[in-house]
């Protein structure tokens, strides 16, 4: 038998809430990077394959740990991870303050990767803990709106302050340090939080995990499917910033500009999305976004202007959100409460996979191969993982409601 949640949680809208500014606040930092690691990287004399490997950096330390540190969860609880995924971020923050080289650069990317560790899988099993089944894509949806929401003022307080040094003719060096040291204070502000609002919410009496619940065949199946077409979409991000430039001439300020209608989405929508696989079920929210980020991949290599650059990036920014809140609630519909940590172990496992070989096959493909090529690649395999979705999955039962009875807004 499985019990609420310890009376220690202050409560689940307000634990939901705490979570949602800690997702906020640590996200400040980490959207720029994105944007700025490849050109940063390239002024400190990098190849196109060692910027592939600063993407696959960040995921080597949720590789290694995450297939074990789901079921510790499941055993000690969610809170502790939390607050040692948060204090990961904000000691990530300083080493990238001090980063001057190619080597400090991967440094920071290795502490980033162990926030990333122990920060996400503790915050989807807390959601899956405190959420209603009715619920949980609204939920899933509302951390995906905090850390895009954070990720967006962040990235536009950055480029602010990036485009103010470069007009008292500061070096790329020189700006990098003083904009991680800005950003190390919204981290702060996220741990406290963390360690304010965020209470123990693992059940007070559960199951061994080793005994309650072995890996499903589903669960399986969809680990597969998050491998594929995470490390694929992994591949194309590093390149992206590269191709564009070349292709457009335009500098990396035009190119945030582009992407801001997507940032839009990403921050207000995901949470609304999450209400359709609520009351859908989660299979067709999932591969529409799929499918739609599989158009908009092929598409790329064959934009005219910035413009038409802009609006892929909002019509993939659109499928992402309707498919990520369904793929991080499929997980807690398929593992149980018994196992939810054990579940998205495994589920954040083979993303971080993904995520550590895609950027190298990606700066491989785009050296030797074609420019294009990662983009095509991308767009196979997403195609693939929405046919696998629709014919291999099946909607765990009770899924679909008709009536969302989710709690209010955070």
């Amino acid at each position: 038998m499985v019990s609420q949640p310890s009376p220690c949680v202050p409560g689940p809208r307000r634990t939901l809430a705490a979570l949602w500014r800690a997702a906020f606040w640590v996200s400040f930092p980490f959207g720029i990077l994105s944007f700025v690691l490849p050109i940063y990287g390239k002024e400190l004399g990098a190849s196109a394959l060692q910027v592939g490997s600063f993407f696959t950096a960040v995921s080597l330390v949720p590789l290694l740990i995450r297939p074990f540190l789901g079921r510790v969860l499941d055993r000690w609880g969610r809170r502790p991870f939390l607050l040692l995924g948060l204090i990961g971020y904000a000691g990530a923050a300083i080493v990238f303050c001090l980063a001057d080289t190619v080597r400090l650069l991967t440094v920071g990317r290795l502490v980033q990767g162990l926030g990333q560790a122990f920060l996400w899988i503790s915050a989807y099993t807390i959601v899956a803990d405190l959420a209603r089944h009715s619920g949980r894509g609204v939920d899933f949806g509302r951390i995906s709106e905090a850390v895009n929401r954070g990720a967006l003022i962040g990235t536009s307080l950055g480029f602010g302050a990036l485009f103010f040094m470069s007009d008292l003719d500061l070096d790329w060096r020189t700006m990098w340090f003083w904009l991680f040291a800005a950003y190390t204070i919204p981290v702060l502000l996220a741990l406290w939080a963390g360690w304010r609002g965020v209470g123990e919410t693992k059940p007070e009496e559960i199951e061994d995990a080793e005994k309650s619940q072995s890996l499903s065949g589903q669960l399986a199946a969809l680990v597969v499917i998050v491998f594929a077409t995470g490390g694929s979409r992994a591949m194309v991000w590093p390149m992206l910033v590269f191709f564009l430039r070349d292709r457009l001439s335009t500098d990396v300020g035009v190119l945030a500009l582009a992407y801001l209608p997507a940032a839009l989405i990403g921050s207000f929508l995901p949470s609304r999305m999450g209400k359709a696989t609520d009351r859908l079920g989660r299979k067709r929210p999932l591969v529409a976004g799929l499918s739609v980020g599989a158009l908009a991949s092929a598409l790329i290599p064959h934009m005219p202007g910035v413009i038409y650059l802009a609006t892929l990036w909002a019509v993939e920014s659109l499928g992402n959100a309707a498919s990520i809140p369904a793929e991080r609630a499929f997980v807690a519909d398929i593992a149980g409460a018994d196992a939810r940590g054990a579940g998205y172990g495994l589920y954040t496992f083979a993303h971080f996979l993904g995520a550590a070989i895609g950027p190298v096959v990606g700066g491989w493909l785009y050296e030797n191969v074609g420019h294009a090529t990662p983009f095509y690649l991308n767009a196979a395999a997403l195609v693939v993982g929405a046919f696998l979705v629709w014919v291999v999955l099946r909607e765990p039962r009770g899924c679909v409601i008709g009536q969302m009875t989710a709690g209010s807004d955070i």
